[in-house]
């Protein structure tokens, strides 16, 4: 078994008390420095404080000492022998010092999979949460970190997934499309901070297949088309922190039902193939959590 020690420091131009109060705003809704939504945000299951269990995509951690405006650490759950901590050190007046320490005990498979994969992102994710602090307490406009490649495919690859759900209550033009429907499905995905809420912006899921609106209603767009063999409805809901996008298809003929029997086999895995990807996309377009404090005047 080998210890894995990672550091990572910077000096920012603005007192520690600045900082850390941006500190003190991790995991709350208006968070100015995690890097979300390019990766996923900091969750807890109540306000950052010891004792809060949460943490970041598949990373689960649990806060175990809290300082405001100084120092928090996080342990790791049990089993992966760890923690990872923030730190604002005073300088003198009008500087600091920010560092972020990982330490975790690894052996075989887990100390490969951190040296080829997860210590990129981790090393990036740090980056960016100093970027975020400059941005913010110091108005520093420092150039956006540049990803390596290998960083934009692990990104990729550890993106979140959609999840199968009903057509949801609040999608009320998918659920009043026909009064007969042959097939329903739903996929839907979280949206981190900074995401758009606006359904307009999700119009691209169906890119490559630029079927008109049809109707726009409380948080929803669909899109759809006729046909002689069979009707298509596409719903994009946007509601409650979420994006859910539903088809409904009813067919009229022998020759709607022997096209859609084949389209249905491959129907779920296109329709999570373009929500993810189009949720990737909009998520890397997205402000910084810096910008959007600065845009927000926090």
């Amino acid at each position: 078994m080998r210890t894995v020690r990672n550091i990572h420091e910077r000096t920012i131009e603005a007192p520690a008390e600045a900082v850390g109060a941006l500190l003190d705003q991790l995991s709350s809704e208006y968070d100015p420095i995690w890097p979300s939504p390019a990766w996923p945000p900091m969750r807890f299951d109540r306000p950052l404080g010891v004792g809060a269990e949460g943490g970041h995509g598949f990373v689960r951690y649990t806060v175990s000492a809290y300082e405001p405006g100084r120092r928090v650490r996080f342990d790791f759950a049990p089993g992966d022998n760890g923690f990872h901590e923030l730190v604002v050190e005073p300088l003198e007046p009008g500087r600091c010092r920010v560092r972020h320490v990982l330490e975790q005990r690894q052996r075989g498979a887990h100390l490969l999979v951190w040296a080829l994969a997860i210590r990129w992102a981790h090393d990036t994710v740090v980056e960016e949460i100093f970027d975020n602090i400059e941005r913010v307490a110091a108005g520093t406009h420092r150039a956006p970190l540049l990803w390596s490649p290998w960083v934009r495919l692990l990104n990729r690859v550890l993106w979140a997934r959609p999840v199968a759900a009903p057509i949801p209550a609040a999608a009320r033009l998918a659920r009043a499309a026909f009064e007969r429907t042959d097939f329903s499905d739903a996929w839907c995905m979280e949206l981190a901070p900074g995401m758009p809420r606006d359904p307009e912006s999700w119009r691209g899921v169906l890119r490559g297949a630029p079927f008109p609106v049809v109707g726009r209603a409380d948080g929803e767009v669909l899109l759809g088309e006729d046909a002689g063999h069979l009707d298509f409805r596409a719903s994009i809901l946007v509601e409650s922190g979420q994006v859910t996008l539903s088809t409904v298809v009813r067919t009229h003929n022998a020759r709607g039902r022997l096209y859609f029997g084949v389209v249905r086999r491959i129907h779920p895995v296109m329709a999570r193939l373009m929500l993810r990807r189009t949720h990737r996309r909009l998520a890397l377009a997205a402000p910084s959590a810096g910008e959007r404090a600065l845009r927000a005047g926090r």
